[in-house]
């Protein structure tokens, strides 16, 4: 160890000395860990009470030598470009720890920003993270759909990895093998140690490991197997929208009607016949699905494509995005350019009215009564931000289900049971299981041998 002499005797530090100690600034850490995690059930909903917490991030490459007010009005809108000037302005952001004497101060390479605000989480379903097995090595559960898995924008403590936490203790590391979106329910393997976690996730990369999902897509799927081979292509990274492209990745599904239902609906009146409830007379299917490959928003994309969109999406599915074909076929962006699709949903924000995100149900009556989270008008009594209204059923729930994880070699299989969602309707008749994979991997066989 290198000596070096000291400018002053080391000694007992004196009162007056303790106080030009300068302290490290609040702001380079979360105000506070609320345990027990702030949660309380309401109206079929897991809520988070409002707590102050503090984002860190440091200077990204192209942030470099701008102002720090244009930073967050460009790439922070979640709120109101005078909510981050006054941020500014009273010391909830700072750089380096420390405030900054104007909004408009220079931000340099290696700078850390640091923001501390009053944090409004959405509320996600109550309904619990069901256990379909456990050992020492790994649980595997039945992740809730509009539950996001990790912490991530507006989500934090309503996420698979907090709730978990929460119930069996603070210092417990939930390590996620399989990742599915936040809108996507079913079965997910959370490992206990990273040995284990690292094990699956290297199966599930080699393709080694089969999946399983089942949709509930608008009309008449076709019988027998279906093979979608078409490669896609991420259109918008920012909106992280994906469609159909020659130039895009090769993407391989399989797909197998497991059961048709016609329409319930019984009045369709000349209004709604020229609106996204036409759909209605054509009933819907439950689709069986086997990925080959793993690309984002796979099944989503060549379901629309095949001209069977998931009957709820509101992306895939929506007509204000896509027009009165959603897609169907559209390989060559003829019907619809990508830059008018990402210019129609780009505007689509959270104070536009709930028929942006239409949800769909089997009568076409319910359609108003199933409202979006949007703005409501009211401002939170401690930090003032506009506060969203309770997410609407669309916006909890998307009829694509993880059902199905099993070992291409048979050691072990996992299976949920089907969603409510997948079960036949009240007064019709229909399966309320699925079989075995051998059909769908059968379709693929020769192709794909790592699956058989």
């Amino acid at each position: 160890m290198a000596l070096v002499e000291a400018s002053k005797p080391i000694g007992p530090v004196s009162l007056e000395e303790k106080n030009d100690i300068q302290k490290p600034s609040p702001a380079l850490i979360t105000p506070c860990d609320p345990w027990p995690r702030p949660y309380f059930l309401e109206n079929g909903l897991r809520r988070v009470a409002p707590y102050h917490y503090t984002y860190n991030t440091y200077c990204k490459e192209r942030w470099r030598g701008r102002e720090l007010l244009d930073i967050f009005s460009s790439e922070f809108r979640d709120r109101p470009l005078e909510y981050y000037k006054d941020a500014i302005e009273r010391g909830a952001v700072v750089v380096n720890g420390k405030p900054v004497p104007t909004p408009n101060q220079i931000v340099k390479n290696g700078d850390i920003i640091s923001h501390t605000l009053h944090r409004h989480e959405p509320p996600v379903t109550a309904l619990p993270i069901a256990i379909l097995h456990e050992d020492d090595d790994m649980i595997v559960i039945n992740k809730p759909s509009g539950v996001p898995v990790h912490p991530a924008g507006r989500y934090n403590y309503n996420s698979v990895i907090e709730i978990m936490r929460a119930e069996r203790g603070h210092s417990w590391n939930p390590l996620p093998c399989n990742r599915l979106d936040r809108l996507t329910s079913g079965v997910m393997f959370i490992g206990k140690n990273p040995k284990a976690a690292e094990k699956l996730s290297l199966q599930i990369q080699d393709r080694t490991v089969r999946k399983e999902y089942i949709a509930r897509v608008k009309g008449d799927f076709p019988d027998g197997e279906v093979v979608c081979d078409m490669p896609i292509l991420q259109i918008s990274p920012k909106l992280g929208l994906n469609r159909v492209r020659a130039n895009g990745k090769a993407a391989r599904t399989v797909f197998k009607k497991l059961a048709y239902y016609p329409s319930v609906a019984k009045d369709v009146t000349e209004e709604t016949a020229n609106s996204e409830e036409r759909s209605h007379s054509e009933g819907y299917s439950i689709v069986r699905c086997l990925p080959v490959t793993g690309r984002t928003h796979q099944l989503r994309v060549h379901l629309q494509f095949l001209g069977h969109p998931i009957a709820n999406d509101p992306i895939y599915a929506n007509r204000r995005v896509w027009g009165n074909r959603l897609g169907a076929n559209d390989g060559d962006g003829s019907q619809d350019t990508d830059e008018d699709v990402i210019t129609r949903l780009s505007r689509m924000g959270k104070s536009e009215v709930a028929d942006a995100v239409a949800y769909h149900d089997e009568m076409v009556d319910e359609y108003n009564k199933k409202k979006a989270e949007k703005m409501s008008g009211e401002l939170c009594d401690v930090c003032q931000t506009p506060l969203y209204t309770d997410p609407g059923e669309q916006e909890l729930s998307l009829w694509l289900h993880s059902l199905r994880y099993e070992d291409a070699g048979g050691s072990w299989s996992y299976v949920s049971p089907l969603p409510t969602w997948a079960m036949p309707p009240d007064g019709m008749d229909g399966p309320t299981e699925v079989g075995g994979l051998d059909a769908l991997v059968q379709a693929v066989k020769e192709d794909n041998p790592e699956i058989a």
